[in-house]
Order: C-alpha cells, then structure tokens, then sequence
C-alpha cells in the first residue's frame, strides 16, 4: 500500500542524502596542499651558521649586497587538507591551494618525496656550479665548489645558486658588485648550459623576497603574469631566461645603463 508524503516530509527525505554527502566532503581529504610564503637565504653569505657557496682553488671576492633565494612552505605531504582548509586559503592572501601533485611527487611516501627533492637539489647545485664556471669560461681550471642550504629540498635555487658563484668570482666583470649593493631575490631552476626553467609558487615567493628586504625579483619570463598577479608593492620584477640574461639584467641595473627588462 503506497501513501503520499505532505511537502515537508518529501523535502526532509530529500535533504538527508545532500547533508549528509556535504558532511562527507567536509570531512574527506582532498587532493591539495596549501603553501605559504616561505624562507628565503642569502646565498652570498651564510644560513644557519653555514656558508652557503664555499669556493676552493681561486680568489674570491668580498661582496655587498644580498642575493636571496626564495621558498614555500606547503603542508607536509601525509597532512590531510579538507574542504574547509581549502576554502579558508581562497580567502587568504597569505596562504595558496596548490594541487598536491604539484608540490609532492605523486603516490610516493614521505620518506621517498624527502630523498626525491634532496637528489633534485644536488642536481640542481651540481647544474648550476657547472653553468656558472661555463658562463665565466672557467670551467676547466681546478675550482671546488660547495653549496650548502639545510632543510631546503628541490631544484628551484639553481638560478640564485649559479648568480652567487658568478658574484664571488667574478662580480659584475669590472670590479663592481652584481647586486650594485641591493638585496636581490629570485627564484628559477637552471640547467648546466645555463637555461632557465619555471618553478611554481611564484606569488607566494615574492611575498617572501618582499618580506626580508627585496627591492628585486628575478623570475622565469614564463611566470610573469604569475607574479604580477599578487606582486608586492616595491618590488621590481625582472624575467629571465639564461643566466646570461640575469646578469646583464643584473649589470645593467648596477650601472644604470642599458635596458632592464620588465615583466
């Protein structure tokens, strides 16, 4: 025998599975991270009481100025983020939701994503020596050199990594500093011949430089809407696509003569 059920009772029965299936997004985990601004370091000096490029078999210069490289901090990849982590960080203007692909290889362990990002940082230190002393037509002299940046994984230093070798070595080539005495931030990967590769995160990176004194970001020229998009009041961007170019940018915005490309 069937019975009709007044309105209230049919919108109560239907209602249940939506609140119900809300209550399960609410509480499921999602496939995202949210990041952070994060560290940055002066690759020209020290972090941690460590020296970040230590030179061996040549002069190196004194310098001024800073040469930061730039991080995120994203939650660890075993954190569960759920919807409303999810939409407290749209709100933010501090906090990002990234894809966590993004940030983490997928389907590793925490372990495995730890030696993962350590091997691409060694690669990336081993890149960007190799890409400095070739830009400096030193690459077949006897030079040591040792970079050293604790906690800090991944390959998105190479391009900071590669200018501060340059700036110990060589300066801007006439005697001058490469900074011109600025602090100078930026972020980028490099490869050995000295090409440069996007990153990811930029917005959050520039907060970061803005943070601890930047007057300059150098980004990769495939990233420059990206970090227009929130760039901080006071900060110059500058893209890049070789080292070659960072540092003619670089000299260029020392000397005051040539053009400084902008985003």
């Amino acid at each position: 025998m069937l019975s009709r059920l007044t309105r209230p009772q049919a919108l109560a029965v239907l209602s249940a599975p939506v609140v119900a299936l809300l209550a399960t997004a609410v509480a499921a985990p999602l496939p995202f991270s949210v990041a952070q601004p994060g560290l940055t370091a002066n690759v020209l000096g020290e972090n941690k009481g460590t020296q970040v490029i230590t030179i061996t078999g040549a002069p190196v210069r004194e310098t001024s100025g800073q040469l930061r490289m730039t991080t995120i901090e994203a939650t660890s990849p075993d954190t569960r983020v759920g919807l409303p982590d999810v939409i407290d960080s749209w709100f933010s203007t501090e906090q990002a939701v990234m894809p966590r692909d993004s940030v983490y290889p997928s389907g590793d362990s925490v372990k495995e994503i730890e030696q993962y990002n350590r091997k691409q940082m060694k690669e990336s230190q081993d890149d960007a020596t190799r890409a400095a002393l070739d830009y400096l037509n030193r690459e077949d002299e006897n030079i040591g050199v040792t970079l050293e940046l604790a906690d800090v994984g991944g390959p998105s230093a190479g391009l900071l990594f590669s200018l501060g070798i340059i700036d110990k070595l060589d300066g801007d080539g006439s005697g001058g500093d490469l900074t011109g005495g600025r602090v100078i931030a930026g972020t980028g990967t490099i490869d050995a011949d000295g090409a440069v590769g996007a990153v990811g995160g930029v917005p959050l990176k520039t907060q970061a430089a803005k943070r601890d004194g930047a007057t300059v970001f150098l980004v990769p020229k495939d990233e420059c809407s990206d970090a227009r998009a929130e760039l901080p009041d006071g900060l110059r961007l500058v893209p890049v696509t070789t080292l070659k170019s960072a540092v003619d940018a670089l000299v260029a915005l020392e000397k005051g003569t040539g053009e400084v490309p902008g985003c």
